[in-house]
């Protein structure tokens, strides 16, 4: 088989091998520890800035303390900021968390929105994170464009440009809605693991052999 010539076909491609080296659904690909979309989006929220594994060590006594949207509302920001203090910039953190449950209490009925729209009129909540959600927590379309995606997407030759906005809607093109959560979370995945930003390992890379960036 041919090297694929058009960001589509190599979008096409890179879903299928991703596949094969990340199985699973959303769910399972989701590195964020969560048994709800409540539960997926502060813990989204905490993940600026730090890594998955952080925020893991962290959200089980959050969510013991604060299990609904109206307990975090309540929260003391001394205490919360005590408990998601290992995750830095814990004060700004705490502060977007009491503000997005309140909104979810006062503008939702404490229920995650599913529109794009309701989600980022949240506090401490951009494009990325709604996307996050609406893909793995409430089955909906969505394409998290975060660092190693914009960066992969360079890379293979699937999207130009630094807007995470305009990548999103050009990946979007060439990706199914069905598909997209999962081919996001893979090209992450893929990003952490074998092609790092410092020293990409092309030669372990299942991409290699049609990626115009392999070997540079």
């Amino acid at each position: 088989m041919g090297k694929p010539r058009s960001p589509k076909g190599r979008s096409v491609l890179v879903a299928e091998r991703l596949a094969q080296s990340f199985p699973g659904d959303v769910k399972a690909l989701c590195e964020l520890t969560h048994d709800n979309a409540f539960q997926l989006l502060a813990a989204t929220i905490l993940s600026a800035q730090t890594t998955d594994l952080r925020v893991n060590e962290v959200t089980p006594a959050l969510f013991a303390r604060y299990p609904t949207p109206e307990a975090l509302s309540r929260a003391a920001p001394e205490e919360l900021e005590g408990i998601i203090h290992s995750t830095g910039f814990f004060r700004a953190k705490a502060k977007s968390l009491i503000a997005m449950a309140t909104r979810l209490v006062d503008a939702f009925d404490s229920r995650v929105p599913h529109s794009i729209e309701d989600l980022t009129s949240l506090a401490g909540v951009g494009r990325k994170t709604a996307n996050v959600v609406r893909s793995v927590a409430l089955n909906e379309p969505g394409l998290p464009v975060d660092t190693h995606v914009l960066r992969l997407s360079r890379k293979l030759g699937l999207a130009a440009g630094e807007d995470p906005v305009k990548v999103e809607l050009e990946l979007n093109s060439l990706v199914p809605a069905a598909q997209r959560g999962v081919f996001s979370l893979r090209l992450i995945l893929h990003g952490r693991r074998i092609c790092a930003a410092k020293k990409p390992l092309c030669g372990e890379c299942t991409l290699a052999d049609f990626c115009p960036s392999a070997g540079r």
